[in-house]
């Protein structure tokens, strides 16, 4: 009897999903072409609604474990706060506004965690947001890396024996993002709309309390890598094209792929800014060059008469005609 509700209720959450996705396409669509969404309608092909994520995010807090959906609460706020505020600079300081509220969110999420008990966990599930945000650049891509790294996890569950949590099955949180995000998709596969930031992030957040969920710490770790490396394989294509004529990367190997997963964006730029200056670290050991050392130690902001300013912007995919 418990199951049969269980599988009713994951039926009305799709269908919640689908309708909830189509409904703010449309209207979204209305209020954009009258100019009234600002950087929540980029006119890209015509215009694309951005932050439909708002779907996800709403079914995620509503409907995740008690506590836990505070987490994707937080980290929600600031992040539609950076798709409203969008790719504006911040004068004198040289990041973006929507960045400072992202990493606002970011630390908000570590230290609500840190309150929580989840210890070394919380931090990492905050940084999920990066290899998630990255998977974002181009239509489907995140929502790929969403529902497989969901069955994955629903599988680990099973395998350990995960023991039910807040006296629901601990296979519950992984279904909910993986029904959630079914439901979402289609629109974003044919490119039709954007997650925007307050969509991936959202997902990422309870990605990561999912993998915690798994058995603790050490299952998040590894689950986390898995992640990155999913997305780097998922964006291969893109990011060869990336690093190669945007970074000036020759040949750049998977490790170049995982390292931008893994650091790429502009966090990992200004931790790059503050460490390496304005220096270039050149890199020719053939074991460091596989490791993707090019891309980790990649700084936008160098001026050596080899390297060039170089502060170059991600591409994001779905802004190409």
């Amino acid at each position: 009897m418990m199951y049969e509700s269980t599988i009713t209720a994951f039926i009305i959450i799709f269908i919640l999903s689908v309708v909830g996705t189509m409904a703010l396409d449309i209207v979204f669509r209305f209020l954009g072409k009258r100019g009234y969404l600002g950087n929540l309608f980029p006119n890209v092909r015509g215009g694309i609604p951005r932050a439909v994520g708002l779907v996800p995010f709403l079914i995620l807090i509503f409907l995740m474990l008690p506590a836990y959906n505070n987490l994707v609460l937080i980290i929600g706020i600031f992040a539609l706060i950076d798709d409203i505020l969008g790719r504006k600079e911040i004068p004198f300081i040289g990041i973006e506004w929507g960045q400072l509220s992202r990493g606002i969110g970011i630390l908000a999420v570590m230290i609500t965690g840190l309150y929580m008990d989840l210890g070394w966990a919380a931090i990492f599930i905050a940084l999920l947001v990066q290899p998630i945000n990255i998977s974002d650049m181009q239509p489907g891509s995140c929502c790929m890396v969403t529902i497989i790294m969901s069955i994955l996890t629903v599988i680990a569950m099973l395998i350990v024996g995960t023991a039910p949590i807040e006296e629901l099955p601990a296979i519950y949180t992984p279904l909910l993002i993986l029904v959630t995000c079914l439901g979402y998709c289609p629109l974003d596969f044919s490119g039709k709309i954007m997650l925007g930031e307050v969509g991936n992030h959202s997902f990422a957040v309870a990605l990561g309390i999912a993998f915690y969920l798994i058995g603790g710490f050490w299952w998040l770790i590894l689950f986390f890598i898995i992640t990155v490396c999913l997305t780097a394989f998922v964006r291969r294509s893109t990011l060869r094209i990336f690093l190669r004529q945007k970074l000036n990367i020759p040949n750049p190997t998977f490790g170049d792929y995982f390292m931008d997963v893994l650091t790429g964006g502009g966090l990992g730029d200004l931790i790059r800014r503050i460490i390496l200056k304005n220096e270039q670290p050149i890199i020719d050991n053939d074991i460091l060059i596989q490791l993707g050392f090019r891309r980790l130690l990649y700084n936008p902001y160098a001026t050596h008469e080899n390297v060039g300013l170089r502060k170059n912007k991600r591409v994001d995919l779905r802004r190409m005609n």
